[in-house]
């Protein structure tokens, strides 16, 4: 669950109010190289609505005129317009065309590009405000020192960013990106286990090393490294900004005179941690897309996987009611129309001695050779509808022995073949398959190739529980056409075969002749004894 952000009531008087009272509580801080109140009026601008600049602005020139009153006005009213007034509105200029051309800036800083358009703009904006402000004290003291003037705007600048560098991020946070409350629950607990010891270590070692201020701050980004990758710019900033502050009283207390050198340092190591803690949170936030569109990935291949399985489920029982189909209708022609033709023979064959007498002869011989022929016939459809040496001889000696090798050798064709393997393994729709690829090929090679030659190859095995069947055909004929046909009894009707069974057909390339590779998977079945192979 994520924190609401915290929001100002929409009343400009009360938005004026708060933002004087943060003014004057972070106005002692202030320091030459250190203006944290500077922050406060730039991320204030930044990111509440433009109609209440004017509250802002207001309540600004309020407090520093109460403390410019209090101090006795040592430069009169003119001086004070002149060194109080452009500043805020400088600003408050940069940042409208900020504003004006960039509409979402400040509202996160999730990746570098951010972060990094941010820095840029309040480098910007930092340069513009100093640059007018050491021009009109240029004004006033004409006699200013030119190398005076050049430490003046140092130091402006520097301060100016480090307000900036130090503040807005955490305005940002409570503003416009506020952290769940698992992530304040572990920022709350990291900052109890890491961060108070850290500071109590530093605080030890600069009382032991007082003449080396510079080795405590450097040691103090130990722990805002560690924030930064594990919270990301959240924890990088709230721990730059604790670590700072520590650091600055840690300076007044022991008495270490406040140097560009150091503070520059802060400047530098605090850009660098809060591009790191973006950088951070922009990986996390890819690891997190990557992972989801995983996850979403793995769920749709698991619904492909199952509508695959279902087509092929489909495909398989389509197959089955062909054979069954097939296999019905080559009983019901065995059954009626080979019975007549027989019952038509025997006819013939008590007629011969009448048509004999009448000297009709060789009208029954020619009834015997049309019967003759048409029983031929028969036998081929049916072997076509379902091949009785399939259920008659079982698979090995269908393949060996059978139709297809009478086919190929009174094509003049050479047929050889190399069977391995217990066809009992495999299920009734893959021997019917084999088969049919078999036949279909050798159709092929008889009618299309002009091929010498056909080999048949086959093994059968079991591999992690499955029955595994691989066919290799090939012949030495003239090859497949550039444009193959597509059609139910060709190359097409073989690879639907194979894919209804969730096979794997290749037709490899040859420079002679076409060779075809055909893997099927079948669950193991017990053989039976009494089942021929």
């Amino acid at each position: 669950m994520r924190l609401k952000p915290f929001r100002l009531l929409r009343s400009g008087p009360l938005v004026g109010a708060l933002y004087l009272l943060t003014w004057l509580l972070l106005w002692p801080t202030a320091q030459p190289y250190w203006m944290l109140p500077y922050g406060v009026r730039f991320g204030a601008l930044l990111l509440l609505p433009m109609r209440q600049w004017g509250w802002i602005l207001g309540a600004e020139l309020l407090a520093s005129a109460g403390m410019s009153l209090h101090e006795g006005l040592p430069m009169g009213w003119s001086g004070y317009l002149l060194g109080e007034l452009p500043e805020p509105l400088v600003t408050a200029a940069g940042l409208w065309l900020l504003r004006r051309f960039n509409p979402h800036a400040g509202s996160s800083l999730h990746n570098p590009q951010e972060t990094t358009r941010l820095l840029l703009a309040a480098i910007l904006v930092v340069l513009c405000t100093s640059t007018v402000g050491v021009g009109l004290l240029t004004m006033v003291h004409t006699l200013a020192a030119e190398d005076a003037l050049i430490h003046l705007l140092g130091n402006e600048l520097l301060g100016g960013y480090l307000g900036v560098l130090l503040v807005v991020p955490v305005m940002i946070l409570l503003l416009r990106a506020p952290p769940s409350r698992q992530a304040v629950a572990g920022l709350l607990l990291d900052g109890l286990q890491v961060m108070l010891p850290a500071m109590a270590v530093l605080w030890l070692l600069s009382e032991k090393a007082a003449s080396e201020p510079q080795f405590a701050r450097a040691l103090s980004l130990a722990p805002v490294l560690f924030f930064a990758f594990r919270h990301g710019w959240r924890g990088a900033s709230l721990a730059m900004i604790v670590s700072s502050l520590g650091m600055t009283a840690l300076d007044r207390q022991l008495g270490h005179p406040s140097s560009a050198a150091g503070y520059l340092f802060l400047a530098v190591a605090g850009t660098g941690t809060l591009m790191l803690g973006s950088a951070t949170d922009a990986l996390r936030r890819s690891k997190l897309r990557v992972a989801e569109q995983n996850t979403h990935l793995a769920a749709v291949n698991r619904r492909l996987d199952l509508l695959a399985r279902q087509l092929r489920a489909a495909a398989r029982g389509n197959l089955q009611v062909d054979e069954n189909q097939r296999r019905h209708l080559a009983a019901e022609l065995h059954d009626e129309l080979g019975q007549n033709i027989t019952a038509i023979q025997t006819h013939v064959k008590l007629a011969q001695a009448r048509l004999q007498q009448a000297g009709l002869e060789d009208i029954g011989t020619s009834i015997n050779g049309i019967l003759a022929h048409m029983r031929r016939a028969l036998h081929r459809v049916l072997d076509d509808l379902r091949p009785a040496v399939l259920d008659e001889f079982g698979l090995l000696r269908a393949l060996d022995e059978g139709p297809i090798r009478d086919l190929l050798n009174t094509a003049g064709i050479s047929y050889r073949t190399e069977l391995r393997g217990d066809p009992r393994m495999l299920d009734d729709d893959t021997r019917t398959t084999i088969y049919r690829l078999a036949q279909e090929s050798a159709t092929n090679a008889v009618k299309h190739a002009r091929a010498g030659e056909f080999r048949l190859r086959l093994r059968i095995g079991e591999r992690r529980g499955a029955a595994l069947a691989l066919l290799d055909l090939r012949d030495d004929g003239i090859g497949l056409p550039e444009r193959l046909p597509r059609g139910g009894h060709g190359l097409q009707g073989m690879r639907d075969r194979v894919t209804s069974l969730g096979g794997v057909f290749r037709l490899r390339p040859e420079t002679q002749g076409v060779h075809l590779r055909v893997l099927l998977r079948s669950s193991i079945e017990s053989p039976v004894t009494s089942r021929n192979i």
